[in-house]
């Protein structure tokens, strides 16, 4: 699986913690490194490519010729017989007639994840989003009148102010949309954005996390009665449709990531790129690939199986948990399941709803 990362963007979402730069500077040359990075590694990746995802940033920022140029390059130089989703990240803005005509046309993305984040103008506004609600909704009727069937849409809950009526009011526009995935995410005020600081300068509310809560429970509620599966904390499908390539994330497949600030995984090294598209594209001008790499440990590995299996509605394979780490792990893990928010059976451990809301702390108290 490759991920490769596009960090450019209009503007900066306020809460956005990605790397990304808001400049129209610089972007063909950044594709001319990405291409550079992808000849360069293409030795390393061994078997043939399942998943590619373009994300970022906003990579519909790029003009059809750039995203050809790097498909050109990934066909080329990676085994691509086996590919069965390709995923363009992109902003409803940018997701014109033409536009989409001309994606359909390069015949390789067959999932595209449009970043709505809202279906209501002043939400939009308190994030610094560029499109609005109506742009938004058209952006999906024009993605699937294109002839994409697979179309995801991003949704924040939990925003400063959000009523629960305004949050089911978007539920229900995915209701009448032609959508087959939704990712429903709960807004994090990270540290060094936009909004962080606006709520340290009391210029907006924080989030009320008990708001959130809620929020979350209705997104659950009302994905089980319009037919989406929940798979993952944040990501609900149409039967059939889940995100093939962030599923292997969470069960540790390896994967390389291409691109500034991009990170891979080998099964036992991390690796990850500078952050910075000027130093980044310059480093591969030089003929160096910029980045900087860790070995796992085995506690490491075992961790990071807990905090990603426990988001999932697979939970934990038995199977799949490292000897050394077995006996312990037993051990622990008995509350949880005593206090409903596990259920144990011959193979797994699963989370009950209530443990998919607990997920990240029931695996900080599994850590070894």
């Amino acid at each position: 699986m490759i991920y490769l990362h596009i960090p450019f963007c209009h503007r900066k979402c306020t809460y956005c913690a990605f790397y990304s730069v808001a400049t129209e500077r610089g972007r063909q040359r950044y594709v001319d490194a990405l291409c550079c990075e992808l000849e360069k590694r293409a030795h390393s990746q061994q078997q043939p490519v399942r998943t590619i995802y373009f994300g970022g940033g906003t990579p519909s920022i790029l003009s059809v010729t750039q995203l050809g140029q790097v498909i050109e390059t990934m066909q080329r130089c990676y085994n691509l017989s086996s590919l069965e989703e390709c995923t363009l990240e992109a902003n409803p803005e940018d997701l014109t007639p033409q536009y989409l005509s001309q994606l359909r046309e390069l015949d390789f993305f067959n999932r595209i994840s449009i970043g709505v984040q809202s279906f209501h103008d002043n939400e939009l506004r308190l994030l610094n989003r560029r499109h609005s609600a109506a742009q938004a909704r058209q952006a999906v009727a024009d993605t699937h009148a294109a002839g994409f069937g697979n179309i995801s849409v991003d949704l924040i809950y939990g925003l400063p102010g959000q009523t629960q009526e305004s949050w089911r009011d978007n539920l229900r526009e995915v209701e009448v949309l032609p959508v087959q995935h939704l990712s429903a995410y709960a807004l994090t005020v990270e540290e060094g954005t936009i909004l962080a600081c606006q709520i340290g300068q009391g210029k907006v509310p924080a989030p009320d996390e008990e708001a959130a809560v809620l929020h979350y429970k209705t997104l659950v509620e009302w994905a089980g009665k319009h037919g989406f599966e929940q798979y993952e904390v944040s990501n609900f499908c149409r039967q059939g449709f889940r995100s093939r390539h962030n599923s292997r994330y969470w069960d540790r497949t390896p994967y390389m990531g291409v691109g500034a600030a991009a990170h891979s995984f080998d099964g036992e090294y991390r690796r990850w790129n500078v952050a910075d598209v000027d130093q980044y594209c310059t480093l591969l001008e030089t003929g160096h690939v910029p980045h900087e790499w860790e070995q796992l440990t085995l506690r490491d590995a075992h961790n990071e199986y807990l905090m990603t299996a426990l988001r999932t509605t697979d939970g934990i394979a038995k199977s799949l948990v490292l000897p050394p780490f077995v006996h312990a792990l037993e051990q622990k893990i008995k509350k949880f399941v005593d206090g409903g928010l596990l259920v144990e059976t011959d193979t797994h451990y699963l989370p009950t709803a209530d443990g998919l809301l607990h997920a990240d702390g029931m695996a900080a108290d599994l850590f070894e």
